[in-house]
This record gives structure tokens, sequence and C-alpha cells, in this order.
């Protein structure tokens, strides 16, 4: 499949709180595997909370041969755990990093001695060189805190400045957001990859519920669509399809980089609509 249309895939995983989420996401990965991902990458929870399950699973993702990425925010840190978690990775055999400011956890002051995700990746630079490839994330349709586009589109310089190899972007269903957001990335002499994030559409009330607290837009016909399903979980994963695949042929022809899946923890949807690209 991804030999057939030569795009590069990664992958996106959460780690899991139980046994049993774990012994299923291990399934799932096996599965994912088939789609042959450039790699594999593991998100890390508010203020690090998840920091052990996320490094757990990407020792398992590396133990099973494959690429893995770990996700990596700053938020609440200091220079000292951030040495001593890079020293980690390292020894495991790490060497591609998601550097993000990260989300507080609820009741979490500011803390910390990093503000902002372009003063990780300076950090992570100045302690280990080259060593790590690091991806940060970019919003085609503007991070929810920013001031503006402008103040949006300058501190992703920020970050590519303070040595970033690429980027992957929140998830969105306009792809003319996606178009315009590289052409100004290009505008500014920035030469980096900008990846689109791609997350299928499963379950419209949590979509929703996502999309609404983390700035990413449903467009009103998707919406209003999704919404006159109700319950009706096979029309919303079919139309969820048709939608999710159609963006993602337009993002190929366009000239997309690659494309990096919010897998969810799920295998079929991204199978589904990687089947459908070819």
């Amino acid at each position: 499949m991804n030999d057939f249309f030569k795009t590069p895939l990664s992958l996106e995983f959460f780690p899991s709180k139980t046994q049993e989420g774990a012994d299923k996401l291990r399934l799932v990965r096996q599965e994912l595997y088939a789609l042959k991902p450039a790699f594999c990458s593991v998100t890390f929870g508010a203020g690090g909370s998840t920091q052990e399950g996320t490094f757990n699973a990407v020792r398992e993702i590396l133990s099973e041969g494959m690429p893995a990425a770990s996700h990596f925010s700053c938020i609440g840190a200091t220079q000292e755990t951030v040495r001593a978690q890079l020293a980690t990775l390292r020894a495991m055999g790490v060497n591609r990093l998601v550097a993000l400011r990260g989300d507080l956890p609820s009741g979490y002051g500011q803390g910390g001695e990093f503000h902002y995700a372009s003063d990780l990746v300076a950090f992570i630079r100045a302690q280990t060189g080259d060593h790590f490839h690091i991806e940060v994330a970019a919003y085609p349709e503007m991070h929810p805190q920013a001031a503006s586009p402008v103040a949006d589109l300058q501190a992703f310089a920020a970050k590519v400045n303070a040595g970033a190899n690429s980027s992957i972007t929140q998830y969105f269903y306009n792809a003319d957001a996606y178009f315009r957001f590289v052409q100004e990335v290009d505008a500014q002499g920035l030469s980096v990859p900008v990846v689109p994030g791609i997350l299928p559409i499963t379950n419209a009330v949590q979509l929703m519920r996502f999309s609404d607290a983390c700035g990413a837009e449903i467009p009103r016909w998707i919406r209003l669509r999704l919404q006159s399903y109700g319950d009706d979980l096979a029309s919303i994963k079919a139309f969820g399809l048709d939608v999710v695949t159609d963006l993602c042929e337009q993002l190929l022809a366009g000239g997309a980089p690659g494309l990096h899946f919010y897998t969810m923890n799920q295998s079929a949807p991204t199978l589904d609509i990687c089947k459908r690209l070819g």
C-alpha cells in the first residue's frame, strides 16, 4: 500500500493506562505495520503525566523493529529533568522526538524552566547536537492561544530557527488552510517539511469535543452531516471515510510530503483510508 503511492506515512499512538489496553495496542500496531510506516510516535500526557507509559510504549515499538519517536513536552519541566529524559531516550535507541510545549495538567501552576516549544528545541540541540531528528507542531488554522495568525507563524518560525527538522500539523478538514500555511512558511524562507496530521472520523461526538477543545475547525457541511446521522455509527464511519480519503487525495495531489495518522489506537480507520488511496 505505502510502497504503491510512495508517500511516507507515520502513525501516532497514545500510551494505554491498563494492561488490557496495552495488549490491544500491540495487536493494533502489528496490523498497522503493514503500511511500512516511516516511524511511530507516542504521545506524552499533560505535564509529562504519562512519561513512564510513553517510554514503555516507545521501547516496545523499537523492540518490534520499528523506528519510534517519543513526544516530549516541557511545561513544568526543568533543565535537569529534561536532560535526564534525553539521556534515557538516547540509551533506548531513540533518535526522533516530537518536541512540544504541552498542556498544563488541571490545577497545575505554570512552573518549570521552559515556556515555549522553541525553548525546548534549542535546549535539546544544545545538549545533544544533531543526535535527534526533531519534529514540532504546526497549526494551519492557528494555535487556539495565538494572538494572531502572524504571531502564530512567528512562533512556528522560532521553533524552526531553534533547530527543528520538520513539522506535523494539528488535524484539519480544510485542505486550503494547509496549503495556505505551507505558502506562508515558504515565504518566510523556512525550509522544513510540513506533514499534514490526519484524524479519521469514526465518532462524531468525540470529534466535536476534541475540536472545540483544540481549536480545529470542522467545516459546517461536515458538522451538519454528522449531526444528521444521530447514533447511526455505520453511516458516520462511511461518511467519515469518504471525507478523509478525499482530503488525503487533495493533500497528496498538492504535494504534501507525507501523511501522519492520529490512529486513536485503532487500526481499521487508518487501514481503510490507505486502502482507498491505493
